[in-house]
């Protein structure tokens, strides 16, 4: 059996894929987190994210949204002056609100943003059974519809695509390839 190959042999992104990548997560702040990492990586690749990972939890304040959508500028200037995360100003911006976002959904209490986004596959994993990567698509209506569900609550750097690759990484769907040890 071989695992997925577009994690290569980076020892960084097997581990990722061996104990993360596919694993369903429910937990709210869990969710966020993900969600924000995966709106830094639009147009980059995911290795470059997750090289940074350690880098933005602690420019973030461990991704906690009550902090992270209280803001301003002086804290956006030194968050642009941070060479440990990708110094995007509109990513920045993104992440701010979708805390401001993320705290409007949980208005309805724990497990809320769970909800949310699960909701888009019945609550539970979608189970794909590709035999190669070739095969695992970029987007797909599920995610495409979740993208427009996010959007309408206020959420930023949420198109289909990183909706998917979203989907992929917190477990949504199962997209190991049948030959991978992790399927």
């Amino acid at each position: 059996m071989s695992r997925c190959t577009w994690c290569g042999n980076d020892p960084i992104y097997v581990a990722y894929h061996d104990s993360e990548w596919g694993v369903p997560e429910h937990d709210d702040k869990a969710l966020f987190e993900k969600l924000c990492l995966d709106g830094f990586q639009a147009g980059l690749s995911w290795i470059i994210v997750l090289k940074k990972r350690d880098n933005f939890r602690a420019a973030f304040d461990n991704f906690e949204p009550e902090l992270i959508a209280n803001y301003g500028k002086r804290k956006i200037n030194q968050l642009l002056k941070d060479t440990g995360i990708i110094r995007s100003k509109s990513k920045i911006n993104g992440a701010i609100a979708n805390a401001k976002a993320w705290l409007e959904v949980m208005e309805d209490g724990a497990g809320a943003f769970d909800n949310l986004l699960w909701k888009h596959v019945n609550h539970k994993t979608i189970v794909n059974a590709w035999k190669s990567d070739e095969q695992i698509p970029a987007s797909t209506p599920i995610s495409e519809a979740m993208a427009k569900d996010l959007k309408k609550h206020g959420f930023k750097f949420v198109g289909p695509t990183i909706c998917y690759a979203f989907m992929q990484a917190v477990g949504m769907v199962n997209d190991h390839i049948v030959s991978c040890p992790s399927y």
